[in-house]
């Protein structure tokens, strides 16, 4: 529990506080919000924190109870409540790891399938529908930012946004090339095959962060939206495409209605790559920005998945693994992400 210092935010809480009682606090619009919403993060956290100390603390007494007058059905109670606390101690653990300066904001990713055609496709969407789902799990809003369709089956990239508290503390741990092994439902032989996809995960830059892009620097293309069975598909020429010629960096949305709203989005996008590739400026070259995943290709997996012949997710960073990789890509994925932060304490 001192690894939560609530004595330090409690104090923090109260000077956060105090600054909403001082005259001009309400003048500027944009540093309130962001001292309310610290504000409500903070309370959050004390208020789980004191709860959670009060129950270990009833629960203490009420061992001792137990020990003196021996009571059959108040031990089983104790002993139920004492696993729901060592749940709830394990995931304030876990919000404590998750400090660092952007993960509290949205994360930004994008899945791009490695060599292999429809397989790696294939196997690019299959990681998207367990992104989804772990993202409904726990809550979070995922919005579909840019798709391409593979040409048989799959899709040759997708960026989508997860939407919700501390996204990109718990999605940053995805972020390499994952690597699939499995018998392939598009060969007629039946043999076993091996996948690659590269997963990017950037963090969504908020309005207090300035990034300056030149307007000369940028090359704008609008398209047509397109995608799986006409769900996705528009019209209109409303999808844009926008390059930032120094960097070559390249990003794309067709999730809005409009062709503002699509640009806009795609900005959002383009500030959060550079601003990554500022923060790495000593790196030479752009594909830095993807830090671990080098090429999508064998040796630089950071996670393996086995179908076949024996069933197993293993983490190459932590060595935290699994057997239910069923469970796993239905978005069971709690368990690498909490192993991954504990391993960069």
């Amino acid at each position: 529990m001192n690894l939560f210092d609530i004595a330090k935010k409690e104090i923090e809480l109260k000077e956060l506080e105090k600054k909403t009682l001082e005259e001009d606090f309400w003048s500027d619009s944009s540093n309130s919000t962001k001292v309310l919403s610290q504000i409500k993060k903070l309370k959050g956290k004390c208020t789980e924190y004191r709860n959670i100390e009060n129950e270990l603390n009833n629960l203490e007494e009420l061992t001792e109870l137990v020990n003196l007058e021996p009571d059959e059905e108040v031990a089983k109670d104790i002993i139920k409540n004492t696993k729901k606390m060592q749940k709830q101690l394990e995931k304030l653990e876990i919000s404590t790891l998750l400090s660092g300066k952007y993960d509290s904001n949205n994360a930004i990713v994008t899945i791009h399938p490695g060599a292999g055609g429809t397989e790696s496709q294939d196997w690019a969407e299959m990681l998207y529908r367990m992104y989804t789902r772990w993202a409904t799990k726990n809550d979070y809003e995922v919005r579909e930012l840019d798709y391409l369709e593979g040409e048989e089956a799959g899709i040759k990239s997708v960026t989508f946004e997860v939407i919700g508290e501390n996204a990109y503390g718990y999605m940053k741990s995805e972020m390499g090339v994952h690597r699939l092994v499995r018998i392939s439902p598009f060969d007629s032989g039946g043999r076993r095959h091996t996948s690659f996809a590269s997963v990017e995960v950037l963090p969504e830059i908020t309005e207090d962060i300035e990034i300056e892009i030149n307007p000369d620097d940028l090359r704008i293309d609008t398209y047509r939206a397109s995608g799986a069975g006409g769900q996705h598909i528009n019209k209109t020429s409303s999808a844009v495409r926008i390059t930032h010629i120094p960097t070559n960096i390249v990003v794309a949305c067709q999730s809005e209605r409009s062709q503002i709203q699509n640009r806009e989005t795609a900005m959002k996008m383009l500030k959060s790559k550079l601003f990554d590739l500022k923060e790495k400026e000593q790196k030479e070259r752009i594909e830095d920005l993807k830090g671990v995943q080098q090429d999508i290709a064998w040796g630089s997996q950071i996670r393996s998945y086995v179908f076949c012949p024996y069933t197993m997710v293993k983490d190459h960073r932590t060595n935290y693994e699994v057997g239910n990789v069923e469970a796993v890509m239905d978005g069971d994925l709690d368990g690498f992400m909490e192993s991954y932060l504990k391993s960069n304490l």
